[in-house]
């Protein structure tokens, strides 16, 4: 398994786990028939770098990175993270979220912010937690799960220093 950074040839296999998981409107808060040109514009042309989780040239998870607030607040970085169904518990988003912290680091930021976690994504709030992010907020009834109703959003924190 290697993590590189995503090239604009990368977004065709990205494309295919993006849309399932977009579409399921289970985890993140885009439209569920969000267009492929949307989707190719929030995850590979806003974000300050985007990269892929591979191996042997199969595309298994990505993830961005950004910053998550201007001027006082662009010390703190943003990333999400997706990974394709069938290579979900092979410890992808955990390769990602730490190569992800890396980089963070090496490109001068102190903290790593996730703005809207659906407190229903109980594996993601548990990896998170067990990786040293804090839940620092709870949007009540924030996030519509399409099967679960209003569920609680969560942000979550971690300082990036040692």
């Amino acid at each position: 398994m290697i993590i590189r950074e995503a090239t604009a040839d990368d977004f065709d296999a990205i494309w295919t786990l993006f849309e399932p998981i977009a579409s399921a409107g289970e985890t993140y808060a885009y439209p569920r028939d969000i267009a492929r040109d949307e989707a190719q514009r929030l995850w590979m042309v806003l974000p300050r770098k985007t990269f892929v989780c591979e191996d042997d040239g199969v595309i298994l998870g990505t993830y961005y990175l950004k910053t998550n607030q201007a001027g006082p607040g662009s010390h703190v970085c943003n990333c999400g993270y997706m990974v394709a169904a069938e290579s979900r518990g092979r410890g992808v988003a955990t390769a990602m979220c730490e190569h992800s912290q890396q980089v963070a680091r090496e490109l001068g930021y102190k903290a790593m912010q996730f703005n809207f976690v659906a407190s229903s994504n109980e594996t993601a709030v548990q990896l998170w937690h067990r990786l040293g992010f804090e839940t620092v907020g709870r949007l009540p009834r924030a996030f519509k799960h399409p099967t679960r109703g209003y569920v609680d959003a969560l942000v979550m924190y971690k300082w990036l220093e040692h």
